[in-house]
């Protein structure tokens, strides 16, 4: 008998643990696991936020596939079309080749991306933070508005440039303001130009207060963070148009600026609406098992899958790290169920507790739902994020300590341009080199 061959789509939170559960509980000669991801990292993203300020290293977060998961075959591409019928996929390599691969299972984790709005000018002149590319270029960016602040005589553009506007303050929008007002007068402070100079940051949200979906306690915490810093809260408002000098908010007024910082939720990757498989809330439908219904050898998990929150009847689980965690596990040891014979798990899940970070000495926690704050919570967040890490622990944990004894790097590399991290992309992790190349044949003409 040869070997059963499965395949996961997707190495991100869910893609990741599912291809490392399987891996630790079968066989090379049983099964054979192949991982298609355009990168051939997985992203720890809750730190993604502590790359943009020049905190940490890209390469601290990013854990090498082949390098951790040695028993699986990895494959470089994005995934085009499946065909669960005929049982095989084909997808497009880093090269632009073509290729297709068939399988006995399949697990879909091909994760989420930035969630867009039908609002003028926003995929042109906002950014999102899916990836590495994208915290590089805000790095970059942030780094670009201060230096050319200090150049120009003209105060109009020195506010413009000094302003950051931040729209969406659920977990990422909220890390992001936390830490840019920190980040910026570092930045300013080798600029005698911006001495008196304001340097304004905004977050907007149409909720009535950051971190909607956490504790009132933990928003409270946040908010008290935010405003000893300096961060303007607008909440219940967001923007009706973005232009290359600045937004409207939806209440006429006009605000400019030349940073959009776009964190308004996720939504799953596009490659779901593609499959023809039902949906529900644009997430693949699955059964508390993680099967898709009609499919009993397609599998899916994280912000792709709809999976059924059985401590919330009627609802879905959450777009979130803890969820696509557990939810790859899971996967992975069903398929394996599925293939020998045995009775399939239903998902089930306890909340653990949020973390926040929150810059500085500064964080927000409720671990086991009890609440905390200030150095005890950063203590508590820095340690569950070193324990979630498949890898890398103590790279991240030297940049930490770099960070609190010596001074911050404060230079501009100019590798990831605007046109190369585009809002409106299927695969935030890959900078888009087409894009860029189209934006200045365009500046040409």
């Amino acid at each position: 008998m040869g070997r059963n061959r499965v395949v996961i789509v997707g190495g991100g939170f869910a893609g990741y643990h599912a291809a490392k559960q399987l891996t630790e509980n079968t066989r090379p000669d049983e099964t054979e696991i192949i991982l298609v991801n355009p990168t051939d990292y997985f992203l720890y993203l809750p730190l993604l936020p502590e790359v943009a300020a020049g905190i940490l290293d890209p390469r601290a977060i990013t854990v090498s596939l082949p390098g951790t998961l040695p028993a699986v075959r990895l494959v470089l591409g994005e995934v085009d079309r499946i065909d669960p019928e005929a049982r095989y996929l084909t997808y497009t390599d880093a090269e632009d080749n073509t290729g297709s691969l068939s399988f006995d299972r399949l697990i879909l984790a091909a994760g989420s991306v930035n969630k867009l709005l039908p609002i003028p000018g926003l995929a042109t002149h906002g950014h999102g933070f899916r990836g590495v590319p994208e915290a590089l270029y805000f790095r970059d960016h942030v780094t670009r508005q201060i230096e050319l602040a200090a150049a120009t005589a003209d105060q109009a553009e020195r506010d413009a440039r000094c302003t950051f506007v931040v729209v969406g303050a659920g977990y990422t929008g909220t890390e992001i303001a936390a830490q840019g007002p920190v980040f910026t007068r570092i930045l300013a402070e080798r600029h005698p130009e911006l001495r008196d100079q304001e340097i304004r940051w905004k977050l907007l949200d149409v909720a009535p207060r950051v971190l909607p979906g956490l504790d009132r306690r933990l928003s409270s915490t946040a908010t008290e963070v935010l405003r000893e810093r300096g961060v303007e809260l607008l909440t219940e408002t967001s923007i009706s148009e973005a232009t290359e000098s600045g937004v409207t908010l939806d209440s006429g007024q006009q605000v400019a600026t030349r940073s959009l910082i776009w964190c308004v939720g996720v939504r799953p990757d596009p490659l779901v609406q593609s499959l023809g498989l039902e949906t529900t809330e644009g997430r693949i439908t699955v059964d508390a098992t993680l099967t898709v219904p009609g499919h009993p050898h397609v599998f899916a998990c994280g912000d792709a899958a709809a999976v059924p929150d059985r401590a919330n009847p009627g609802q879905l689980t959450a777009m979130t790290a803890q969820h696509a965690t557990r939810q790859g596990k899971l996967a992975g040891s069903n398929v394996l169920a599925s293939l020998r014979g045995e009775r399939l798990s239903e998902y089930r899940h306890r909340d653990l507790g949020f973390v926040v970070d929150l810059g500085a000495r500064e964080a927000a926690a409720n671990p086991l739902h009890i609440p905390l704050s200030g150095f005890t919570a950063k203590a508590v967040t820095r340690g569950y994020h070193l324990m979630a890490m498949p890898k890398n622990r103590l790279r991240v944990a030297i940049d930490w300590l770099l960070e609190a004894t010596t001074k911050r790097q404060r230079v501009q590399l100019g590798l990831v341009r605007s046109g190369t991290v585009p809002l409106d992309t299927s695969s935030p992790e890959l900078p888009n080199l087409r894009g860029e190349q189209e934006a200045q044949s365009s500046a040409r003409t």
